[in-house]
């Protein structure tokens, strides 16, 4: 259902819409009484129906409001009012990360930054017994004070849900490159679930670390790890394929960063990082590492380079000398006469006179001259 502007729900007054999801359509709201910019999202009527979902959607707000952490979107209020059930959330200025990526991959160093911001939150919420189960680019918020995690808990309900009931699910293929989705329940989006999500077996936090390697290796590449045409390729890929090695994508991208995305991706959950905390310290490893091997490009290059231009100065002045000696010699080879003065032995003095008297004498090659001297 949709809501136009200026309805209130409560003491909330809806503005514009801002999205729209799995779990219903979000709006900007005014909160008359704080005079403050919320976002109003409201239960879809298909839940709303349901008295048991309703019931699960109460509780698992409850939960979500004791996560206060500065990664994870704050929640404000929860309310029901002429059928409609809502969540009043924080207000984030910003961008979604998947909106980021439709421009393409992001830089290393912000890969590692906010990497280690989604870790923060995904820690908290792990501490706090929520299991994300829907983590993906179009939950996370890029603000200015950092990422910002979005929906938490509401996979984890209709994950829950399905497998309880065994209902089936009718899929289809969102129209462009939207990641595919379960339509009528949220069980989270196939490209970033994991492989027991998948076998509808009981996730825990290493579910959420598998999507995290998913966000991760499309933060660097700017490719989904696991992509398929139809949701069950989709789901095939997660199960039976491994993604293109970052390497042949970025080859840029630290080896230990690649590292780190493969051990997320394992397959089998004991083998992947068992918390998210394990992921920001190997982030922020990685992190450190890249500033050192900066520092270290910057400042050795430049050593080289002053040395080399020293040199290169060296041999355009060696260059230059050569050139002005031969444009001397070029300049003055016709020149023939050649004027010097020389002087007698010390204590001695010529002899112009006498028998052997004479004037002095210049031998044919012009290297010795002969003269008499007493």
């Amino acid at each position: 259902m949709a809501l136009t502007s200026g309805t209130k729900l409560g003491p909330y007054e809806i503005q514009s819409p801002l999205g729209a999801g799995g779990m219903g359509e979000v709006y900007r709201a005014r909160d008359t009484r704080l005079e403050r910019t919320v976002a109003v999202k409201i239960l879809p009527s298909h839940l709303s129906e349901d008295p048991e979902a309703k019931q699960r959607f109460d509780r698992e707000a409850r939960t979500i409001s004791s996560l206060n952490h500065p990664n994870i979107c704050t929640l404000h209020d929860v309310g029901h009012q002429d059928g409609i059930d809502y969540l009043v959330m924080e207000y984030l200025e910003g961008q979604t990360l998947a909106d980021r990526l439709s421009k393409g991959a992001l830089p290393v160093e912000q890969v590692l930054k906010h990497g280690a911001e989604i870790c923060d939150g995904l820690e908290r919420a792990h501490r706090g017994g929520v299991v994300h189960r829907d983590l993906k680019p179009g939950n996370i918020m890029l603000t200015r004070t950092g990422a910002k995690l979005m929906d938490f808990g509401l996979a984890k309900i209709a994950v829950a849900s399905v497998a309880a009931s065994g209902l089936s699910i009718t899929l289809a293929t969102p129209p462009g490159s939207h990641p595919l989705t379960a339509q009528g329940s949220v069980v989270g989006t196939f490209q970033y679930m994991s492989p027991e999500q998948i076998e509808g077996k009981e996730a825990d936090a290493r579910s959420d670390i598998f999507a995290l390697g998913a966000v991760l290796y499309e933060m660097v590449t700017g490719k989904r790890a696991f992509e398929g045409k139809t949701a069950a390729s989709a789901m095939a890929a997660v199960m039976e394929r491994e993604p293109t090695p970052i390497s042949s994508v970025q080859p840029m991208a630290p080896a230990a960063l690649e590292r780190l995305v493969k051990t997320c991706l394992s397959k089998d959950p004991d083998d992947r990082w068992q918390t998210a905390h394990d992921v920001k310290l190997q982030l922020k490893q990685i992190a450190e590492g890249a500033s050192q091997a900066s520092a270290a490009a910057i400042t050795v290059p430049r050593k080289r380079r002053n040395a080399w231009a020293w040199g290169v100065a060296a041999i355009l002045g060696v260059l230059a000398g050569v050139a002005l000696v031969l444009a001397y010699l070029a300049n003055h080879k016709d020149v023939r006469i050649l004027r010097v003065e020389i002087t007698p032995p010390d204590k001695m003095q010529f002899n112009l006179s006498g028998d052997h008297s004479g004037p002095a004498m210049i031998s044919p090659d012009g290297r010795y001259i002969v003269f008499s001297a007493y």
